[in-house]
């Protein structure tokens, strides 16, 4: 049922891509989102360059970035400044199950769409909010970015980063923006859903920082009971056990193990990969003389895997029972055929007929993937829009000559 959330109406007022995201997962389910972009530039992820790439500058004239993040809505310019624009968004709330704000408390009060201005017009709806560091303490009045608030201040780049380099690691785009919107969708189906139960909306939460902790909380839960700055790790050179370590191969790429019972499959991987002496031999059999004799091991499995290009391995490997997986580039992720049998990878085609790939959400329902969508151009649907709220051409040509509408 590819339609989950059919009938949902969602209003959106954000930018960039954390909670923009949410909504492009809500589309995907069904929902009808209507984007509210400012009349002057719009959202500003529109213009986003990351490392130098530029949106339009690729394959087609879209934004890969803006797409990702806004596929499946409409959008529709408003200045909320004037008293035409409020009351236009007013109307759009009047009939909307959910309403998604990621602008900061300050904002949201003086152009009143904080929780308790939207409730006024809608007890119903659904208030959902994303924001760096949560709607209470000392910062919640400050922004953030994932870079700052899930992947620095949330200890993700400290325990990603090896002991041995000087800087911390940099994290990719959107790395905690696009987890953080899908965590803040999940909320809002369950908020619906309480809606369904008990007729009350509420407000829903997510902040990078908390999304930060939940996906680091192995390490944060092992800080406080041990008392370490990080879980203990090995130079990236060893591995406490050989068979869960990445090899290199004779091409300079990598395989990764992830035999974590060493002793179920020890003897038939060592035989498949060219080393049967290995099978039974006691420095390695059973599984506790294998991680006491750890550094050897390792050292015999890296020479056998610089011996061969990673497509021998791949082939060698390929009935293999145990967990293992070749470090793939995005490249290869885009044609990978797990991927594109669960339809992970959404074909798209532009304007131009020029063919592209989305990312799609991870959820599917009824083993039934996402269908293609676009992001809106900058107020794209606003007359449409304006109809369907009951004005007329008359007054949509005044409003836009006014500067309330784009």
């Amino acid at each position: 049922m590819v339609g989950l959330l059919d009938g949902v109406k969602v209003v959106e007022v954000a930018s960039w891509t954390f909670v923009p995201a949410a909504g492009a997962i809500l589309a995907d389910w069904g929902a009808e989102v209507v984007k509210v972009e400012d009349v002057r530039t719009g959202d500003p992820a529109r213009s986003l360059v990351i490392g130098g790439l530029r949106p339009g500058g690729g394959k087609t004239q879209l934004d890969y970035m803006f797409e990702l993040g806004n596929r499946g809505k409409r959008s529709i310019g408003l200045d909320l400044r004037t008293a035409q624009g409020r009351e236009l968004l007013e109307r759009l709330v009047a009939s909307a199950d959910v309403f998604i704000t990621n602008w900061l408390p300050e904002a949201r009060r003086r152009l009143g769409i904080d929780v308790d201005d939207i409730k006024a017009i809608n007890p119903r709806i659904v208030y959902a909010r994303g924001s760096g560091h949560g709607p209470r303490g000392p910062e919640a009045e400050k922004g953030g970015y994932d870079a700052a608030s899930f992947t620095s201040r949330g200890g993700v780049a400290h325990t990603l980063t090896p002991a041995e380099l000087p800087r911390p690691v940099r994290q990719s785009a959107a790395f905690g923006d696009l987890p953080g919107g899908m965590t803040l969708a999940g909320g809002i189906a369950a908020a619906l859903f309480r809606r369904e139960r008990t007729g009350e909306g509420g407000v829903v939460d997510v902040s990078l920082l908390a999304q930060a902790i939940w996906t680091l909380a192995p390490d944060i839960m092992a800080a406080d009971f041990f008392g370490v700055e990080r879980i203990p790790q090995l130079p990236l050179d060893q591995a406490p056990n050989p068979v869960v370590a990445a090899y290199r191969t004779a091409d300079g790429r990598f395989v990764q193990l992830v035999f974590l019972q060493p002793d179920r499959y020890w003897a038939d991987f060592v035989r498949r990969i060219g080393a049967p002496e290995l099978a039974d031999d006691p420095r390695f059999v059973p599984a506790s003389q294998l991680i006491a004799n750890a550094p050897e091991a390792q050292r015999l499995l890296a020479d056998i895997f610089e011996k061969h290009d990673v497509a021998h391995w791949q082939k060698v490997l390929a009935d293999e029972d145990g967990v293992w997986a070749v470090v793939a580039t995005p490249q290869e992720v885009l044609a990978d055929p797990q991927a594109l049998a669960n339809g992970y990878l959404i074909p798209n085609v532009d304007d131009n007929g020029v063919e592209y790939t989305v990312a799609s959400n991870p959820v599917q329902f009824d083993e039934t993937p996402a269908g293609p969508a676009r992001a809106p151009e900058h107020g794209q649907h606003t007359e449409e829009i304006l109809l369907e709220l009951g004005l007329d051409w008359p007054q949509i040509i005044a409003a836009k000559e006014s500067g309330a509408v784009l």
